[in-house]
């Protein structure tokens, strides 16, 4: 099945497939998912590499805190092993499937493995750091209190 669908792509007309709706970064709230966004990298800090951890999978971990952005605002993504990788500072990425974490009462951007991260063209945004969402703090309210 999958030479018919290459056919299609040399033909210049695209498969038929949902074309993905693009978040902006400001639209980002607490618990939600799915989000396919167009970002560039600001800056890159490894935060963990577990040389010594009691399993093998945990030993090979690598995370990197990552200040992404576009436009309308910016969010600390944090990327998991090959994600360090392909986020590094400038370059522009497509999160696909990418979800809100919380981190201590602030959202994160993450995209697990039901995602993925792609290195796209060089965007011609300028990132707004000012409006950096993972500086906002969430209390945890219980919704049924009125």
């Amino acid at each position: 099945m999958a030479t018919t669908a290459q056919q299609h792509g040399h033909e210049g007309a695209k498969p038929a497939k949902r074309k993905p709706v693009f978040t902006k970064v400001d639209q980002l709230k607490p618990g939600t998912s799915g989000h396919t966004l167009v970002v560039k990298v600001v800056s890159s800090n490894t935060v963990l590499q577990k040389g010594h951890a009691a399993s093998t999978y945990l030993r090979h971990t690598r995370v990197a805190e990552c200040l992404v952005g576009d436009d309308t605002a910016s969010i600390v993504f944090t990327a998991r092993n090959e994600q360090v990788d392909l986020l590094r500072p400038d370059a522009t990425v497509i999160l696909r499937n990418a979800k809100i974490d919380m981190f201590r009462g602030c959202m994160r951007l993450a995209v697990d493995k039901w995602g993925r991260v792609e290195v796209t063209e060089p965007a011609d945004f300028a990132v707004n750091e000012e409006n950096n969402l993972s500086m906002v703090e969430y209390e945890l309210v219980n919704v049924g209190e009125e």
